[in-house]
């Protein structure tokens, strides 16, 4: 694998750290800044909707910027809306430094999944997905619990400036480490739009908010979950957390492994194997270790579906993928805020903090069920299995030779 994917996922470590960062510090971010805590936990809501608005408009912006420079412009924005963030000195404008950052949350996974995918030869895009993103579910386990220790000794600000700092260390690596890509011919954002029209396209969203929101009724819940039903103490829910995570990066490297041989297949059954999980909780759940078993199966298979639904966005938008990539980044947002919803509604009605996962099975079911009508759709169209036999895109080909047509500046007319 090009060293080019170690920059990647280094952002990606630093997005997903700064992401979830404030969970684990929000009575002391409430007490610096004299606000209350539910209004300090909006610091991560925002968060979330300014994703869900950064990932279509960055990536739209980025249309007439070749990919490596527009990476290296969200790192940039990365770190200075963290810098804002730490050094702010009311509320407004911590939330300002937080939303500056989410801007180029959907953009740089979105992009950067694109340019991962071309770097390797075809048969190798789903297991270089699933590297970048190793990024991600790395700060699951690291970064997120690291972060919330440092700011519980050092404050909450030092938090920040060591994710900027981490931002920092991935726009020198993707400045020296990834090299320029030549413009993909004809791509123009008209082009871009047009590919969400495409049914598969709709089809690949859909599982994602459905099948990774069903794993968030577990993550947005898990405290209560394993405190008044698994009987743990409060101060073992980092620890649940961490496996939780442990599980996340086992499941990113498992699924973009399988998906490089069978990428359907590879959904099809993380999905109904998650559905089966987050429903059985409501038995395992009543103990300790089956408990701790089943969270650690959630965040596997959860995160089995990322490197394959990525990989299939990539597939069925050929000639335009990056917005539709930067868009399923979003897609994964939204399904996390439905989840978080749905759940507090059953929960709020009275049956108790297992019906969430009740819930999040229900939610695995419909995304299996949109992948069955994707395995279909293939079948009548007479593609049997969409993965690994593409030839390599026009950028992927220059990779592998000389190119003396490519614009040479990196701020040229490139298209993202």
């Amino acid at each position: 694998m090009p060293l080019a994917l170690i920059a990647l996922a280094i952002g990606a470590f630093g997005i997903g750290t700064t992401e979830f960062a404030p969970m684990g510090l929000l009575p002391d971010i409430a007490g610096s800044l004299h606000t209350s805590i539910p209004t300090a936990g909006q610091l991560v809501s925002g968060y979330a909707l300014g994703v869900l608005i950064g990932a279509p408009v960055m990536t739209a912006l980025g249309t007439r910027v070749a990919r490596r420079p527009m990476l290296m412009l969200l790192m940039g924005l990365f770190v200075a809306g963290n810098v804002i963030t730490a050094l702010a000195p009311v509320y407004g404008l911590v939330l300002g430094g937080r939303l500056v950052t989410s801007l180029t949350h959907g953009a740089f996974f979105g992009i950067g999944a694109v340019v991962a995918a071309e770097l390797v030869a075809p048969a190798r895009r789903a297991a270089a997905i699933s590297l970048m993103f190793s990024g991600l579910t790395l700060a699951n386990v690291v970064g997120v619990p690291l972060g919330t220790f440092v700011g519980q000794q050092l404050g909450w600000r030092t938090t920040f400036l060591l994710i900027a700092a981490l931002g920092l260390a991935g726009l020198a690596g993707i400045a020296t480490l990834v090299p320029r890509l030549p413009r993909p011919a004809g791509v123009r954002l008209r082009h871009e739009t047009r590919a969400l029209r495409n049914p598969q396209v709709l089809l690949a969203m859909g599982m994602t908010v459905l099948g990774f929101g069903g794993v968030f009724t577990a993550v947005t819940y898990l405290a209560p979950l394993m405190t008044t039903v698994a009987g743990y103490p409060p101060g073992a829910v980092m620890w649940l957390q961490v496996l939780f995570g442990a599980g996340m990066v086992a499941g990113n490297l498992l699924g973009g492994r399988l998906a490089d041989r069978r990428l359907m297949p590879t959904l099809l059954v993380a999905l109904a194997a998650l559905a089966v999980v987050l429903g059985a909780f409501t038995l395992t759940g009543h103990t300790r270790i089956g408990a701790a078993v089943t969270v650690a199966l959630i965040g596997a298979l959860g995160f089995t579906t990322v490197p394959p639904l990525q990989k299939r966005i990539i597939d069925t938008a050929p000639a335009a993928p990056t917005l539709a990539s930067a868009v399923n980044i979003g897609a994964f947002n939204l399904g996390n805020a439905i989840a978080a919803a749905l759940g507090g509604l059953v929960i709020s009605a009275g049956f108790g903090y297992p019906a969430a996962t009740v819930v999040g099975a229900a939610m695995a079911a419909g995304a299996l069920l949109l992948a069955v009508v994707s395995v279909l759709l293939d079948r009548r169209s007479g593609r049997t299995e969409p993965t690994g036999s593409r030839e390599p895109e026009p950028a992927t080909a220059a990779l592998r030779a000389p190119n003396p047509d490519a614009d040479p500046s990196p701020l040229g007319p490139a298209s993202a």
